[in-house]
């Protein structure tokens, strides 16, 4: 019964949901109104599908190991049928949390490095302008971009210094701030290794799109302190309609133009998000609790 129920959460989370959430426009503009706590979601939700893998891995292996109470357990008149065992949970979770620490450290240290790499060969090649705050690289292809990190880099290219007038410029490299500030190369680690394990899975592949183009969503929505919708617009159009961003960098024009160019001409779209309120949070942390609870609840 516990395995069933946690096969069915399974294919709730990683294939029926996601599906959902990335098909529906009206659960998509929902999302897109907060940003980052529509990131947020996501990534609960990934986190909540690899727990239930881990608990079903278990009960798969070991399936004598206990019969938990489950959510009988939650009942105040019902027991269980069988008898009730000592958990073995306590060197599962440890190993398999253990193995999918070590895989996210990895992904984040092969990241790291790149982006090092990539400074250090900008600190070489590219001249700081002081007025934008930014490095000039001498290439007349346009393009703006952003690398995260402690030595942060925000990089204009000479193309995109002679595409942008000061204002769409400005608001090229606001948004590039907001991704700094609000760490978003910290959001995509996690939605990035999780889609290298387990790519063809939507909640994988889905999840990985839907937390980009939220995150550039959340960067434009920083730059809006500091410019107008109208100019970020343009300066979106103008850098998509030039090409692409490096792939390996958060770029003004890299994600979602279309969609990001129809949310800031609705109106009152692109407005700065709230802060996530108390039932948000607290629905974001129960997530990754709800397949332990679905399998291992305790007896009344």
């Amino acid at each position: 019964m516990t395995l069933a129920l946690l096969g069915l959460y399974l294919a709730v989370t990683g294939v029926l949901l996601p599906r959902r959430l990335a098909g529906s426009p009206r659960l998509q503009a929902r999302l897109q109104t907060r940003p980052a706590l529509g990131a947020a979601l996501w990534l609960a939700l990934m986190v909540s599908f690899t727990v239930a893998l881990v608990l079903a891995a278990h009960h798969a292996v070991e399936p004598a190991a206990h019969e938990p109470a489950g959510l009988i357990g939650l009942l105040p008149h019902l027991e269980p049928t069988g008898p009730v065992l000592p958990h073995t949970h306590g060197r599962w979770l440890p190993v398999a949390a253990g193995a999918l620490l070590a895989v996210l450290t990895a992904v984040g240290i092969r990241a790291g490095r790149a982006r090092r790499r990539h400074r250090a060969m900008l600190d070489v090649v590219a001249v700081r302008e002081r007025r934008w705050g930014a490095l000039v690289l001498e290439h007349a292809h346009p393009t703006v971009y952003c690398l995260p990190g402690r030595r942060s880099r925000v990089v204009l290219s000479r193309g995109a210094l002679r595409l942008l007038d000061e204002r769409q410029l400005a608001a090229a490299v606001a948004h590039e701030h907001g991704h700094i500030r609000g760490r978003h190369h910290l959001f995509r680690l996690p939605a990035d290794t999780f889609a290298l394990l387990l790519g063809p899975l939507p909640l994988a592949r889905l999840g990985r799109s839907e937390v980009a183009l939220l995150l550039e969503m959340a960067a434009d929505d920083a730059a809006l302190t500091q410019v107008s919708r109208t100019e970020l617009a343009s300066a979106l159009c103008a850098l998509a309609t030039s090409g692409a961003t490096p792939g390996a960098t958060l770029g003004v024009a890299s994600t979602g133009v279309l969609a990001r160019v129809h949310r800031l001409a609705r109106p009152g779209g692109g407005r700065r998000s709230r802060p996530a309120g108390r039932l948000g949070v607290l629905t974001l942390s129960a997530l990754p609790l709800l397949p332990y609870l679905l399998a291992c609840a305790p007896h009344p």
